[in-house]
């Protein structure tokens, strides 16, 4: 059986934010970390530079062959693919009356397919290894909705109801595929908001706070690790107590 520290977590969109956290906790753990982005190339390199094993793979995958590509690449130069952290993904907001099918489409390609392409490809390298983790940052408001919201939150519904189809298929496999819904964390976008927008927001979080990256990345690394053996098409709530379902 292989150690962490022989085995490769793949993180999309991981030059900021919660998959920058995320691809640090998991170096953390001893993991070797393929590290996905798209835009934001001196942060990526920056990043490899500090996590020693870390390979840096730039790619945009709203383009179909990127994803296979990714993936081919990352067993080239790392051998393997224990661990599918898929975090990347894009928000378009507006109301349903003004939305705009073009917007529609380009966050299912973005936000959706992806998922499902490097979810596919990686698990054929998961079956011959008899082990592997698929790991989904959804969203708080794929079950709660939100105004102006609808189109993303289909995207990340969608999500959630793949991850636990996609667990039934490849648990004999010893595959499993879970969800992290984060609620609203603290980011630089966030930081932006006006102060009258921030306590609406915070009204609505029992905790009264937002959340760091880092309690999502905590829940990452919980999934990908045998602590979570017996852990497969569920959802993690990273929120507050926003949403407990």
């Amino acid at each position: 059986m292989s150690t962490v520290n022989e085995k490769v977590a793949l993180v999309t969109g991981g030059s900021g934010g919660i998959g920058l956290a995320c691809v640090q906790r998991l170096a953390k753990d001893g993991y070797k970390v393929a590290i996905h982005f798209r835009s934001r190339p001196e942060e990526g390199e920056k990043l490899k530079d500090a996590i020693p094993g870390a390979e840096t793979f730039r790619y945009d995958l709203s383009e179909e062959a990127a994803c296979q590509d990714l993936v081919k690449d990352v067993k080239s130069r790392m051998g393997r693919i224990d661990v599918l952290v898929n975090n990347a993904g894009i928000s378009i907001d507006q109301l349903l009356p003004f939305a705009k099918p073009s917007d529609f489409d380009r966050l299912l390609q973005t936000n959706l397919k992806p998922v499902f392409l490097l979810s596919k490809f990686c698990s054929k390298m998961m079956i011959r290894n008899k082990s592997g983790s698929i790991i989904n940052i959804t969203s708080v408001v794929g079950h709660t909705g939100n105004p102006g919201q609808g189109m993303y939150a289909a995207t990340k519904s969608a999500i959630t109801g793949m991850t636990r189809s996609i667990a039934c298929e490849l648990a004999s496999y010893g595959i499993r595929a879970n969800c992290v819904a984060p609620g609203f964390i603290e980011t630089a976008m966030t930081s932006a908001l006006a102060p009258e927008v921030r306590e609406q927001l915070l009204s609505r979080i029992p905790l009264r706070k937002f959340g760091q990256p880092s309690d999502v990345a905590e829940a990452v690394a919980f999934l990908a690790s045998d602590q979570s053996a017996y852990v497969t098409g569920t959802t993690i709530h990273v929120n507050g107590g926003m949403f407990c379902g």
